[in-house]
């Protein structure tokens, strides 16, 4: 597949997203190209650990393709869009309890889709460059390919924020909220990935880690909490209406823009994740009710259309006035029953 290049190099399980010139969005294809690449090395002697990375300087991986999602759903074929998601889903989970290593060299944009390939393994290597971001409510998403579990185990309030503000972080941002773990300029990734596929040690990577520049998220988070411990969305545009400050006015601003259906499903998701008993699993099934029904009753389709069919970027909320009725979150959110998301292979 000219996606993607998987192939076993000395001791390492190797994957390479090549879809530079279109950020290496993630196909369905490339997806399950994945999948049966890493079932295969996992229970494979000669592979002792497995590197994921990918080519150009723009982007790791900026999200799904999602064009094909809006061709079929726009036709009322909601079956392939539940199918890309559930088989993704599961991909997600399996990388995340992979038996063996996992090394993701995350440079560039590492949004959306990117975060479940890349931010799920062992060993998640970030340079300079690297931007990670959860942006799915800006286009009638939640944050999803397990991405709710670390939101809902990042510090204090920083998941709600994350997730509501699309905010991208930078290496020493990404290791502070969970996203990722070792920051490596990027000078040094192709030394250090012949010493994986030679050695097959994953410890190398610890080993050639450095600290990385200063973030901000850290010394936010005082305000992060302060403005984001709501119950709902309500209660937080509420607090942040009510205390004026430069960060407040900017976060206002930002949500403003995205899908408030989709906002104030996310405050809930990371509260119930944070109220329960937490795994990647039950993470990823309360994702998929969402995503299951996000076409036929979210408003996915409009914010498809609005950012990259028409690019007009004015998509038309449902409850564009930003009250949001509990009973709709908890349609959006209720248990899927006989369709709810299997993890093991069909």
């Amino acid at each position: 597949m000219s996606d993607i290049n998987i192939r076993v190099t000395g001791q390492a399980g190797r994957i390479t997203l090549t879809r530079g010139k279109a950020l290496n969005a993630l196909s369905y294809e490339m997806c399950m190209a994945i999948d049966t690449a890493m079932r295969q090395w996992a229970s494979d002697d000669a592979v002792k650990l497995v590197v994921i990375d990918a080519e150009g300087d723009k982007a790791f991986c900026a999200g799904g393709d999602i064009a094909e999602l809006y061709d079929t759903g726009t036709k009322g074929d909601f079956a392939y869009g539940r199918k890309f998601w559930s088989d993704e889903y599961r991909l997600n989970a399996f990388i995340f309890e992979y038996p063996k290593p996992v090394v993701s060299f995350l440079q560039g944009f590492t949004m959306g889709g990117g975060v479940g390939i890349g931010c799920h393994g062992t060993h998640r290597v970030v340079g300079d460059s690297s931007q990670i971001s959860m942006p799915e409510v800006g286009i009638g998403l939640i944050p999803d390919v397990g991405g709710s579990l670390m939101l809902t185990l990042a510090p204090g309030r920083l998941g709600e924020y994350l997730g509501l503000t699309a905010t991208r972080m930078k290496a020493a941002d990404a290791i502070y909220a969970g996203f990722a773990d070792f920051y490596i300029p990027e000078s040094f990734w192709p030394v250090l990935i012949a010493g994986l596929e030679k050695d097959g040690d994953a410890a190398l990577v610890e080993v050639a880690s450095q600290n990385p520049p200063a973030g901000t998220l850290e010394a936010q988070q005082p305000e992060i909490d302060r403005y984001f411990a709501g119950e709902t969305l309500t209660d937080i545009q509420t607090v942040l209406r009510a205390e004026p400050s430069e960060f407040a006015d900017k976060a206002l601003k930002v949500l403003g823009r995205n899908a408030p259906l989709s906002m104030a499903c996310t405050v809930e998701l990371l509260h119930r994740l944070r109220d329960s008993s937490l795994s990647i699993r039950k993470a990823l099934d309360h994702e998929y009710r969402f995503t299951y029904r996000a076409m036929e009753k979210g408003d996915f389709l409009e914010g498809i259309r609005a950012q990259i069919i028409d690019k007009d970027r004015q998509p038309k909320w449902q409850y564009a006035q930003q009250d949001v009725p509990a009973t709709a979150v908890s349609q959006m959110l209720m248990p899927l029953g006989a369709d709810a998301l299997v993890f093991e292979e069909e």
